[in-house]
């Protein structure tokens, strides 16, 4: 079965590239761990580590980078999700593998971890956090099974955590998933984690890239995306642009029809101006949109060599500036800005057009 198209922001701009293979994450980082040195026979705090007054290894970033997308990306897909199309739960919980690494033994030292399995980010408010779980503490069981009776190492590594990653959405599905962990003092922990509604949409970090790209299933985010420099709020901005690919289903669109300049340059307009409708319901200044690509898109925009399959940079600014205006007008005094009901894609018409002829 063909996978749907992947969208980007490589260069400041978004286009249509090819799929993204769902090995995806992180066990390239494990290269720049050389400098933790030889990991102890005893699980060293992420604390202790902290207290040498070292500036963070690259993994470290790399933890710190996830740990703001999946907040984000968390923030936007709940806040969201009484306009979405349909919802799944989830828990607020990141999980990673040190075992998908290079160097297990250092990736446990680095983080503190007493087993494989470590909270990689707990999204603030989430279910996850209100059972007690916080990121580096090392998960044990789920729903009684332990870690090593239930997923066992595999070849290729990656593939476990995505294993246990879709083991806890499954049970959550049905209730509350009970969870088990060693907190970073030793002590032992444990809780039952609910869920909320989401949009469904993951959020990956991507190890070496500099794009965010949208595959109608994920939002894949690089390593090196220059957003991570941007303030928190004009990064959801670029975050909520590719999730509203997702939303809208363009990836799956253009799996059908395929790659049509005009149609591709409406569903980018589209999810530029969607942008600030997410960002607004997930408590952002939705004028960071603005910002966003004011800022982006004269330096990623190309300018005169611009992709066409994309509207000029400006252009661009004064389109969000007009859903802006448009969602003020209609934001209720919770704060809620019902696009599933204000909001009108450009390219559903066009669409429609063509299947006429």
């Amino acid at each position: 079965m063909p996978q749907p198209p992947v969208f980007r922001l490589p260069k400041l701009s978004i286009g249509m590239a090819r799929p993204v293979k769902s090995r995806a994450i992180l066990p390239a980082l494990f290269l720049s761990l050389v400098a933790v040195g030889t990991p102890p026979t005893a699980p060293v705090s992420a604390q202790e580590i902290a207290d040498t007054q070292r500036d963070p290894v690259p993994l470290e970033i790399f933890q710190r980078k996830e740990d703001l997308l999946f907040r984000v990306g968390y923030r936007l897909a709940t806040a969201n999700a009484p306009f979405c199309s349909a919802s799944v739960p989830t828990t607020g919980l990141l999980v990673h593998d040190a075992y998908s690494y290079g160097n297990p033994a250092a990736v446990r030292a680095l983080f503190g971890l007493r087993g494989d399995i470590g909270v990689q980010s707990v999204a603030p408010g989430s279910p996850a956090e209100l059972a007690g779980l916080r990121r580096n503490q090392t998960i044990t069981a789920v729903d009684d099974m332990t870690i090593e009776d239930g997923w066992r190492k595999t070849d290729p590594r990656w593939e476990r955590i995505f294993s246990l990653r879709d083991a806890i959405d499954s049970a959550v599905a049905d209730g509350p998933v009970a969870i088990n962990w060693y907190n970073q003092d030793g002590t032992i922990g444990g809780g039952q984690v609910g869920s909320v509604p989401a949009c469904p949409t993951r959020f990956e970090l991507i190890d070496s890239k500099r794009s965010a790209a949208a595959d109608g299933r994920r939002v894949l985010v690089g390593e090196n995306f220059p957003g991570f420099a941007y303030d928190e709020a004009e990064f959801a901005a670029a975050i909520a642009h590719e999730m509203a690919h997702n939303i809208l289903r363009h990836p799956q669109t253009f799996s059908k029809t395929g790659w049509k300049r005009k149609l591709v340059r409406l569903s980018e307009r589209d999810a530029d101006r969607l942008m600030p409708w997410l960002l607004q319901n997930a408590g952002y200044d939705p004028r960071a949109a603005v910002r966003f690509m004011s800022t982006w898109g004269p330096r990623h925009g190309g300018g005169l060599l611009r992709k066409r399959t994309h509207d000029g940079w400006d252009e661009r600014v004064e389109f969000i500036e007009a859903e802006v205006a448009l969602l003020e007008q209609v934001t209720d005094p919770a704060g809620r800005a019902d696009w599933k009901a204000h909001f009108t894609q450009v390219l559903i018409p066009e669409l429609e057009s063509r299947n006429s002829r």
